[in-house]
């Protein structure tokens, strides 16, 4: 059983809370922190915890507790994290890590010079369908993946600290493309190095510094290519989608506004109908299971499961750290409007830079690029001559 300082009483806070304390768990939160004092003090009794406080230190300090989780605003998580790891307490948080590359680097030193326990917080990355779709891969269905695109957009964030370029350090690739480049990351092989970034971002609707839209590509060392789309402006609802290509198959995955359960209302739900949801009338897309859905149960379960266990977990602040360097390159990439080298001074994966084509052979003349069936029930066949390199084709006919 583990006892837990909550650090954050809005909406990522709740959704942690709700998973930790769900179903017959005995982990528990004792200690809930806000700067709020109302806050804190609704919170703690909406969900049952013992205590609550608006000072961090207090928080972080409690006797009882041994596991911090932060769930605060971006600028606040280099020192909430800082006084946990001289705590000596083990630490998850929420994505993205930091507002740049070395702050997390700084983050990321502070955990393993005191040496606790670190998790990274990256929910999406923990959804059932990812997480199947992660074993497929790793099984071999797709062959060698060769681009993953992510997709993550909706209305906008709901607080007022993700608008505010100084606290949140960006704004759309920061909130949102940290999903979607962990995502692509994930199912391309976090042992390959992400090399480059091509970015577009822009402010189209509102009326802030942040980009509320962006849409980049992330080029790694395998030659495989991670895209994300995130936006701020898109209406509906939040559109959580991704897709994976390789060599030997695809996968689509639609996490949210194609859950399997659509209802019809001209009265209105007379509720909450899901995260990011505009409307309450006509055609709503409700979800069953919210936090399992989007990853926090197999997540916390993940993270708890691999702290008493003494193991790393799927996603630890060293993933947190790369993903900010990409992110990184993806705001130099928008001001040049080139490809920006990925900048990372600590990289533990792979160096192997390989990423020729293979080649099938056909015969002793002929590599084999592609086979059909055609409708006449022929075969055509598209090939190089192994020779000259000339492309020709052959076809043969049905039985």
């Amino acid at each position: 059983m583990h006892k837990i300082t909550m650090l954050g009483t809005g909406l990522i806070g709740m959704f942690y809370t709700m998973t930790l304390h769900s179903g017959r768990s005995r982990d528990r939160v004792q200690v809930a922190y806000s700067r709020n004092p109302e806050r804190a003090e609704k919170f703690a009794k909406e969900w049952g915890i013992p205590r609550w406080t608006t000072t961090l230190a207090e928080a972080i300090n409690d006797p009882e507790t041994d596991v911090v989780v932060v769930g605060l605003p971006n600028n606040l998580h280099e020192e909430a994290i800082t006084l946990a790891a001289k705590a000596g307490k083990a630490i998850l948080c929420t994505k993205p890590l930091a507002r740049s590359g070395p702050e997390a680097l700084r983050i990321l030193e502070a955990v393993e010079r005191a040496g606790v326990f670190h998790g990274y917080l990256e929910d999406l990355v923990y959804t059932p369908k990812t997480l199947k779709a992660l074993q497929a891969v790793r099984n071999g269905a797709l062959g060698k993946v060769l681009w993953a695109r992510s997709r993550e957009t909706h209305p906008g964030p709901h607080s007022d600290w993700f608008w505010d370029k100084s606290q949140s350090g960006g704004g759309a690739i920061i909130d949102m493309g940290c999903h979607c480049i962990e995502i692509a990351r994930s199912f391309i092989g976090k042992d390959v190095r992400p090399v480059e970034v091509m970015c577009w971002a822009d402010t189209q609707v509102h009326p802030i510094e942040a980009e509320d839209s962006a849409v980049g590509l992330v080029k790694y060392a395998n030659g495989a290519v991670g895209q994300f789309e995130v936006s701020w402006t898109f209406r509906g609802g939040m559109d959580l989608r991704d897709e994976v290509s390789g060599t030997e198959g695809t996968i689509w995955l639609n996490h949210w506004l194609r859950t399997g359960f659509d209802l019809f209302t001209s009265v209105g739900e007379k509720g909450y109908v899901s995260e990011k949801s505009e409307g309450n009338t006509g055609w709503l897309f409700p979800v069953g299971d919210e936090v399992g859905s989007l990853g926090y149960t197999p997540m916390m379960a993940d993270m708890l499961d691999a702290l008493d266990a003494g193991k790393k977990p799927m996603e630890d602040f060293y993933d947190g750290y790369v993903v900010n360097a990409i992110m990184d390159a993806a705001y130099r990439s928008v001001e040049s409007k080139k490809w920006e080298p990925v900048q990372l001074e600590v990289w533990r994966g792979s160096h192997d830079t390989e990423h020729g084509i293979g080649m099938t052979d056909y015969d002793e003349q002929h590599f084999l690029i592609k086979e059909e069936k055609m409708p006449d029930g022929s075969t055509k066949l598209i090939l190089k001559e192994k020779s000259g390199g000339k492309i020709v084709q052959k076809v043969l006919p049905g039985a």
